[in-house]
């Protein structure tokens, strides 16, 4: 089974800086790379390793910028990256996926039992496992542990 998160407004609270929409439609970057913690990173990391211990994969679906060119995604990717890389660095992801805008990510799901955590409605929707908001993950994980 493995356990996927988006990033954006589940665990980085990218919409939470100030003009992000600005920043992304003049192809800057910045918020990407300066979005605070949604959630208590070190308890996930914590909880995450747990789970990896006992057999779960953890991942990462995350969506490109929704106008990028190939030279602003390649950036996003580079600053979703290294986000991960500061705030979730012991964590050692099975997968990370940083796709195109509007992906279906239900595509990214093996088995009916893998789990997303995401803030977007459709995406936990057509989700083919088990699909939860950001407010459910410690409540989630805890449950698995």
């Amino acid at each position: 089974m493995t356990i996927y998160f988006d990033m954006d407004g589940t665990i980085a609270d990218l919409y939470g800086v100030k003009n992000w929409l600005s920043y992304l439609i003049d192809g800057d970057t910045l918020p990407y790379e300066i979005a605070r913690p949604l959630v208590r990173l070190s308890a996930l990391a914590r909880i995450l390793n747990n789970l990896q211990k006992k057999g779960y994969r953890i991942g990462i679906i995350s969506w490109l910028s929704k106008n990028g060119n190939a030279d602003y995604n390649e950036r996003v990717t580079t600053a979703k990256m290294n986000w991960i890389k500061k705030h979730l660095a012991s964590v050692k992801f099975d997968e990370i996926h940083i796709v195109k805008y509007g992906t279906y990510k239900e595509t990214f799901a093996k088995t009916n039992d893998d789990i997303l955590f995401d803030d977007e409605l459709n995406n936990r929707k057509y989700w083919t496992g088990k699909a939860f908001d950001e407010t459910e993950i410690f409540e989630i994980l805890k449950s698995l542990a």
